[in-house]
């Protein structure tokens, strides 16, 4: 049960807005940031059960805009490794307390932020490979489904793997928004029968809904307006200190 009061919004809103601005304007990869905030104030798979529609509402509005602009060569086998994915996750979710979804949230936060930062200063370089290759695919679409289901971040397994395809940015961006709208839905008879969405949280998605489109469009424009050195700057800070604070809720 979802208790919709103003200190539940006063975490929402702000962290939906974000993850909206990361989808609009700043390539997605960050979206996730909501549901780890989330999982600060409510149980995990209440925080991941509440975003997911809103992730869905997101996707459903970019995916016209790249339509079979993607690389289904690409897509194709992440997304047959991506079912298996989502298969482990939602018996992780079934038998797994709320504390070790912390802990596995907190730890893919610390993660992403070291990753991305290796990326940046350069230890981390990522061969090319210049045709589809169907192993390395269904492996990282089996990482994306499962990361995605535990905790909405199955951007940084889906860039290891199209990143190293050397895609032009549309096609990039076409077949990541491809790939998660699938898995989202994917997900969804899955958190349905692990009982995350209740009359609460579809409200709270009713009210929030609004919130998550304004957060797209603000991130649209900020992305002419604000660097992305800046923005991730904020999310990697906001993403450290929700990594830890979960890790340590978890342990505790």
């Amino acid at each position: 049960m979802l208790d919709l009061t103003p200190a539940f919004f006063a975490f929402a809103i702000p962290a939906v807005i974000f993850s909206g601005m990361s989808k609009g304007g700043f390539g997605g990869g960050a979206a996730f940031a909501a549901s780890a905030i989330l999982a600060l104030y409510l149980p995990p798979p209440v925080a991941l059960g509440l975003m997911l529609p809103l992730l869905m509402l997101m996707d459903v509005t970019a995916l016209p805009g790249y339509w079979r602009r993607w690389s289904w060569g690409d897509a194709a086998p992440m997304l047959m490794g991506a079912l298996p994915g989502v298969l482990l996750g939602a018996v992780l979710m079934k038998h797994a307390d709320p504390d070790l979804f912390r802990l596995l949230i907190g730890v893919i936060c610390i993660a992403f932020v070291a990753w991305r930062l290796a990326q940046g200063a350069g230890l981390i370089r990522l061969a090319r490979i210049d045709r589809p290759h169907r192993g390395f695919a269904g492996a990282s679409g089996m990482a994306v489904g499962f990361t995605s289901f535990i905790s909405h971040a199955g951007g940084p397994p889906a860039a290891v793997y199209l990143l190293s395809r050397g895609l032009d940015k549309m096609t990039y961006q076409a077949t990541t928004v491809l790939l998660f709208w699938a898995v989202n839905l994917m997900k969804v008879g899955f958190y349905a029968g692990a009982g995350v969405f209740s009359l609460s949280t579809l409200t709270a998605d009713l009210i929030l809904a609004p919130v998550a489109m304004l957060g797209v469009v603000i991130g649209i424009k900020a992305h002419k307006v604000v660097s992305e050195k800046l923005f991730f700057g904020i999310t990697y800070t906001l993403l450290t200190f929700t990594g830890i604070r979960l890790i340590w809720v978890a342990l505790a």
